[in-house]
């Protein structure tokens, strides 16, 4: 072999030498930014629960604004929770969960993670009953390397835990029945299947449910969460799918058409509002503050919300816009009523928690 021959070979040789060098080091820091991620989120789920904030610390940068700013969102939201929890009297006891990093993207002297989080969160009654609620999240972080470790320089993620603890509405009722299970009210009758429809609901809860069961949404359903929400497309799956949901039959203004989306009142919160009171598909029983929909009445002497049923909704309605739609899906041991959602995931979570005492509750009763 001549000279360039020789040359040809050594620098073939060469290129290969620096893609396996630059591979190694591009896997060696994706385990890196993995190891990180897993201990950021384990310490933020503990602190949940006992509120060590202090342990959050070395995951952030003190000296840049936006890092102490996803800090302390961290903090206020565990802050929110037990002031919550007091005010319902409750107490938070156990937080738990597990994440998966969807996508590690390097960009120079930063790195961007997508990331999924399953939650979980205990809380418990004076009598020691306890209720295990679910909650699931999609973050977006941008991390950078201090000092040879890495930190949280930013992040976004839409929380339903993100509330002022200033704002939680603190009426209690005095007595508990009015947050028991309470007659039907009667109305046009519709075929409505409200087992199947829970079943749904708790079936595509997504990330809020358990580790280790179906996590998924409905495959066969365009997901709406980032063309600005999903709560609604998944409010009306439980209230129409024809194979498992509660089967409401599809009509013209409302309807899913499997090759093109949703119709607007299938995926629009205040456009599904009318169309429920106009189709006479809902009854809204009652609209109003917490305390409005949680105190006995006249013509709901056990309270409106006790009047609700597996299988009804509740519209949560911000500065005269229904913001969200949830669906009612069961009650925990003490009567209190619990729902799924999406946008964020929600499996059994208390209906009012991530709300404030601004919020109006629309609450309507389904097919009866």
């Amino acid at each position: 072999m001549n000279l360039k021959g020789l040359l040809r070979v050594f620098f073939f040789l060469f290129l290969i030498s620096v893609t396996i060098d630059t591979a190694y080091s591009q896997d060696h820091q994706d385990q890196e930014v993995q190891s990180f991620l897993q201990r950021l989120f384990a310490v933020r789920i503990q602190s949940l629960a006992d509120r060590q904030y202090e342990n959050l610390q070395p995951f952030y940068l003190p000296s840049d604004k936006r890092s102490r700013s996803a800090m302390v969102h961290e903090k206020n939201r565990s802050i929110y929770i037990h002031r919550w929890a007091e005010a319902r009297g409750v107490k938070f006891v156990q937080s738990s969960g597990e994440i998966r990093v969807i996508r590690v993207k390097n960009m120079g002297e930063l790195t961007q993670a997508t990331v999924v989080q399953s939650l979980q969160l205990t809380y418990r009654y004076p009598d020691n009953e306890l209720h295990t609620m679910g909650v699931g999240t999609r973050h977006l972080l941008t991390l950078k390397k201090q000092d040879g470790n890495w930190r949280v320089l930013k992040e976004w993620y839409l929380d339903p835990l993100d509330e002022n603890p200033r704002l939680i509405p603190t009426f209690a009722p005095a007595d508990k029945n009015i947050i028991e299970g309470g007659p039907a009210i009667q109305g046009r009758k519709r075929k409505y299947d409200r087992e199947k429809a829970v079943r749904y609901a708790n079936k595509y809860a997504g990330l809020a449910n358990r580790p280790g069961t179906y996590q998924r949404y409905n495959q066969k359903y365009v997901d709406y969460t980032y063309q600005g929400g999903d709560c609604t497309n998944f409010t009306s799956q439980v209230l129409g799918d024809p194979e498992e949901g509660g089967g409401l039959p599809m009509r013209h203004e409302w309807r899913y058409k499997f090759n093109r989306g949703g119709s607007v009142a299938w995926v629009r919160t205040d456009s599904l509002k009318h169309f429920l009171i106009r189709s006479g598909y809902g009854t809204l029983i009652a609209r109003g503050t917490y305390e409005q929909v949680a105190k006995p009445t006249k013509k709901f002497p056990r309270s409106a919300l006790a009047e609700l049923k597996p299988g009804d909704i509740i519209g949560y309605e911000m500065n005269g816009d229904v913001d969200h739609f949830s669906v009612v899906t069961a009650r925990d041991s003490k009567g209190y009523v619990l729902v799924n959602s999406h946008t964020a995931d929600r499996f059994q979570v208390p209906w009012d928690l991530g709300w404030d005492k601004h919020t109006k509750f629309l609450l309507f009763r389904i097919g009866e």
